[in-house]
């Protein structure tokens, strides 16, 4: 699999140093041969093929499709405001060296995405450990947007860094090295309300030189390998394992089972963060009678409940930890243990 991805980037680097032949058909028979059957001529999102383990799939036989009057030589940069559900929308630019910045990127923690469930696992499946990435739309090194909240997806370590960030470094270098032109643009997909993005459709083609330089149309999938994902919450939890019991009622449809297949399920014996993290039952509590909530209030542990901000785990009083929590920088108190649920925190096992 690592090498399919090299030989792909390398493959389609080719186009930044300018081929003789035809582009079109050269992205085309190239991403057609390297990843097999993972080219099509469809032009709509509509349509995506399901994840089966490539990064991407080149659409519309990899040709973009940007109105001949934005073909310009003048730089910009548009992003759509957040949908009701808080989520992105398309971002477009044409980059040019005047819109790249000249500092390191700022902080953006500060931005909480759509579906921001983060949770961490172990390094040796995801890199860095934490599952998700704030991911850019239009990638900072070339537009230098920092915490702009239009710009900034869930989306996983794997497709930020394996699967999206080839292809802004196939632009930023034909920039800097040409001082040319390339419009860019940038569509996350969703299924329904689904809070997290499925993946992005990236679109780029080089001004100045008809797209000699740079031209592409691919979906990129937001999957991270061994781990399963819930795109309608954000919850994740790793392939092989069951999945967390106070969500089972959620469409099947919302995962992202074909990881599974990616790594031995060996790895569910690790000693990984268990996936019971960021539960989410609410909504059934809503339709409880009156009766049914007193009922559970009186079984819920009485006192301070301590949680810890940055794992989302809960401890009552006369747990493990418990009083070591007090001085954490990390400390947020509850009422009850209910409250610690609703707002997304889970229960310390011991």
């Amino acid at each position: 699999m690592k090498l399919l991805r090299f030989l792909m980037v390398f493959l389609l680097s080719l186009m930044l140093v300018g081929c003789e032949a035809d582009d079109t058909s050269l992205n085309n028979s190239l991403l057609g041969a390297v990843k097999g059957s993972t080219t099509t001529t469809d032009s709509s999102v509509n349509n995506i093929p399901e994840y089966s383990g490539e990064d991407f799939v080149a659409l519309n036989n990899n040709v973009p499709n940007f109105d001949e009057k934005d073909k310009t030589t003048t730089s910009f940069e548009t992003y759509s405001p957040l949908d009701s559900l808080g989520r992105c929308g398309e971002a477009y630019a044409n980059i040019g060296r005047d819109l790249m910045p000249t500092q390191k990127r700022g902080d953006i923690s500060s931005v909480k995405p759509s579906g921001w469930l983060n949770k961490k696992y172990d390094t040796s499946l995801v890199d860095g450990g934490y599952i998700y990435n704030r991911c850019h739309l239009i990638g900072h090194q070339l537009a230098g947007e920092d915490a702009n909240e239009r710009n900034l997806i869930t989306g996983t370590r794997y497709f930020n860094v394996d699967g999206m960030l080839p292809f802004e470094n196939m632009i930023a270098d034909y920039v800097k090295e040409t001082n040319n032109h390339v419009l860019f643009r940038v569509t996350p997909v969703y299924d329904g309300d689904n809070l997290v993005a499925k993946g992005v459709q990236m679109e780029a083609y080089s001004v100045e030189d008809d797209g000699e330089g740079v031209m592409f149309n691919v979906f990129v999938y937001n999957v991270q390998p061994g781990i399963e994902i819930d795109y309608a919450t954000g919850e994740s939890w790793l392939s092989g394992e069951e999945r967390p019991a106070n969500n089972k009622s959620n469409s099947n449809k919302n995962y992202n089972k074909s990881n599974s297949n990616k790594v031995n399920n060996n790895q569910s014996s690790n000693n990984y963060s268990n996936s019971n993290n960021y539960s989410q039952n609410n909504k059934n509590n809503s339709n409880k009678n009156n009766n049914s909530n007193n009922s559970n209030s009186s079984q819920q542990s009485k006192g301070v409940i301590r949680g810890n901000s940055k794992s989302k785990i809960y401890h009552c009083p006369g747990q493990a930890n418990y009083d070591d929590m007090k001085d954490s920088d990390h400390l947020v108190i509850f009422s009850s243990e209910q409250d610690a649920i609703n707002a997304g925190y889970r229960k310390a096992k011991r």
